[in-house]
């Protein structure tokens, strides 16, 4: 009887077939893409809005580049456009979000996508890490 009702009710109405299709789509949550760069967004509020203290700091993007290539370019490559393991960091979701939130990707890390936590470097040496990475979408002058 289960099957029947439903095959019935087709044949005697056909002109409802569609729309009961089409109201249950309606209803449905669009299903959310994620992507690697997600989790930037996942940033808490309060770690957003912190600033960078050494973003007038000249040194900071060489020293960051130092750091960059001692901890970050095996998986991000060397010029930081992605390899393997890695995402590229020149991506804009990358270069626009706030420093803070970087630097808070920096100290958690993304375990989840075997990107580690650095909160063993001293916290000037990740925001010189931060200086560095936003220095990547500035076109040289």
């Amino acid at each position: 009887m289960r099957l029947v009702l439903p095959i019935l009710i087709l044949f005697v109405f056909p002109e409802i077939a569609p729309q009961v299709g089409a109201q249950d789509h309606a209803n449905q949550k669009p299903t959310k893409r994620t992507t690697i760069y997600d989790e930037i967004a996942q940033a808490p509020a309060k770690a957003r809005a912190k600033r960078n203290p050494l973003e007038s700091d000249p040194d900071a993007i060489a020293a960051g580049r130092v750091l960059f290539e001692q901890h970050c370019q095996e998986c991000h490559g060397r010029s930081a456009e992605g390899a393997g393991r890695g995402p590229s960091l020149r991506v804009e979701e990358i270069q626009t979000a706030e420093p803070g939130a970087i630097f808070w990707i920096l100290s958690n890390g993304v375990v989840r996508r075997g990107m580690p936590n650095w909160s063993k470097l001293p916290e000037p040496q990740r925001w010189a890490l931060v200086c560095f990475i936003k220095s990547l979408g500035k076109k040289p002058s």
